[in-house]
Parts: structure tokens; C-alpha cells; sequence
């Protein structure tokens, strides 16, 4: 696996992430994808990884002749924890 494979995965798998998120704040959007689609990530701006993403999609898709839904990501706002409060103890 080359270092732009683990990268494209990496990015997708931080996607799925935040999708899952908005997901869970949005839930009626979610009504609006099949049970058994593959969802097919495409970032506005981002050309290589979008080749990428619709390639791994369409070949799933074809496998199992299951449905292809794109989700396109327009605009992400900025990463931040949501860690409010946080305790350091060193151990003894």
C-alpha cells in the first residue's frame, strides 16, 4: 500500500466520522439513504481524492450490486475537542 493509498483512507475514514456525527445531529437526512447503499465521499475542491473515493465506491458498488450515494462535503468547519474538563495525574 503506497503512502497516498493510507492517505486517502485515512481521510475517508476521518469523513465517515464527522458524517456519522452530522448524521446523528441531522437524523432526518439519513432517511434520504437506501439501507444497503455504499456511501461514496466527495470533498469540494479536493480532485484526487474525489477520483479516488468514486473509483473504491463504484467497484463495492458493482461487487454486491448494492445502490451509490454521494456526500458531498462542501465546507468543514474546524477541528476542536470537546473535552471540557481534563484531570493529569502522573502515576506513582
Amino acid at each position: 500500500m503506497t503512502r497516498t493509498d493510507r492517505a486517502m483512507i485515512q481521510k475517508n475514514l476521518d469523513l465517515i466520522f464527522e458524517f456519522e456525527r452530522y448524521v446523528a445531529e441531522h437524523p432526518r437526512f439519513a432517511e434520504k439513504i437506501p439501507d444497503d447503499a455504499i456511501l461514496v465521499f466527495q470533498v469540494k475542491g479536493d480532485t484526487a481524492f474525489n477520483r479516488w473515493s468514486r473509483r473504491i465506491g463504484e467497484k463495492q458498488a458493482k461487487a454486491g450490486r448494492r445502490p451509490l450515494v454521494h456526500i458531498t462535503i462542501g465546507k468543514m468547519g474546524p477541528i476542536r475537542s470537546r473535552i471540557e474538563a481534563l484531570k493529569i495525574e502522573r502515576a506513582a
